[in-house]
């Protein structure tokens, strides 16, 4: 299937040497994934996920236990042990051993989150699965260091930047705004510049009442400026205005560039607000967007699932567990339930 021929210039993924950053006290809090107070040593559970594939059939329980239960250092390791017990890379096992809805959201969930924002990325680049929203999603969403860390795994699983993939793949205003959201490295600190907020809360102001939603201005705040300091320019455009930014960027609702404008705000802003609307769309759609499910899920999981969760109950009144529940069924199912912290370890 595609996810091993998409991966498999990847190196052994161990000897990469990632940036890392401290994370935020509160992210942890935030993440719905539940690793048990004992995990078993890597080599333990390669083994259990090799006994898992052999036999008659699949025990793919199994395999939810394993790999919805561990955070991505632990898989990175499951992985390593893997490679060097059976002579095969994981992925390569677990795509030859399931399918579907289902081995997409344990192939998702089991790569290296740089690793896996790389090759979604890639996907969003591509003729048929091509999605101007993906590419903004993980420009928007990530820390820098981990957005710096998915430009080198997206170099070194495909031998081209990401940035020269995305400008060969989107066209005019799509283009301005998305080649400088995947190049950003943005600040990460809470200092703020008031001063600046309020000119540039102004310069936002008069663009947006031209209609000149794509001026270089416009898109140097948006793709250039530090969360905080965006924050803070959005807060004086609302005080001084009268109007949230996004409800004057819907001044053109049926405007796709727009539309994309506006999400991206709302990732760098309030990512839970952005991340419910991908998950309530993608559930209430006639059938369901699978792809859009597994990716939120697989990629919010260690990182802000709780706050997600807590905004779909807030809009939707229904939580999010019930609404999976009543959209899936079966092992895919119970992975999604898994990876958002519903049952017992």
């Amino acid at each position: 299937m595609h996810y091993i021929k998409y991966l498999r210039h990847f190196p052994h993924h161990h000897r990469l040497l990632f940036f890392t950053k401290k994370k935020r006290k509160n992210t942890v809090k935030m993440a719905t994934l539940k690793v048990p107070a004992h995990v078993p040593a890597p080599s333990e559970d390669a083994e259990q996920l090799r006994k898992a594939f052999e036999g008659w059939g699949t025990n793919e329980q199994l395999i939810i236990d394993i790999l919805a239960h561990r955070n991505a250092a632990q898989r990175n390791l499951i992985r390593k042990t893997y490679r060097e017990a059976y002579g095969e890379d994981l992925l390569k096992s677990l795509d030859e051993e399931l399918s579907s809805d289902f081995e997409r959201a344990v192939v998702l969930f089991t790569l290296d989150p740089a690793e896996r924002d790389a090759f979604l990325a890639h996907e969003a680049t591509k003729r048929f699965t091509s999605s101007h929203w993906v590419l903004m999603e993980i420009a928007c969403t990530r820390s820098s260091h981990e957005l710096f860390n998915v430009r080198k795994a997206y170099h070194d699983l495909y031998k081209k930047s990401l940035e020269e993939d995305v400008a060969h793949h989107t066209k005019g205003d799509y283009c301005k705004l998305l080649v400088p959201l995947v190049s950003a490295f943005r600040y990460q600190g809470e200092e703020v510049n008031m001063t600046l907020a309020r000119s540039e809360a102004k310069i936002l102001r008069e663009k947006i009442s031209d209609k000149q939603y794509s001026d270089e201005e416009v898109i140097r705040i948006v793709t250039t400026r530090s969360k905080a300091q965006l924050n803070a320019t959005l807060n004086h455009y609302n005080t001084a205005f009268g109007n949230a930014i996004n409800k004057d960027l819907k001044a053109d609702p049926e405007d796709e560039f727009l539309k994309l404008l506006r999400a991206a705000i709302k990732c760098l802003t309030v990512p839970e607000k952005y991340f419910e609307k991908v998950l309530r769309q993608a559930i209430n759609k006639l059938g369901t967007d699978e792809w859009a499910l597994a990716r939120v899920v697989a990629t919010r999981a260690e990182v802000d699932m709780v706050r997600i969760k807590e905004e779909y109950q807030r809009r939707n009144s229904v939580t999010l567990e019930k609404a999976i529940a009543g959209d899936t069924s079966g092992d895919y199912e119970k992975m999604l339930l898994a990876l958002i912290g519903a049952g017992d370890v």
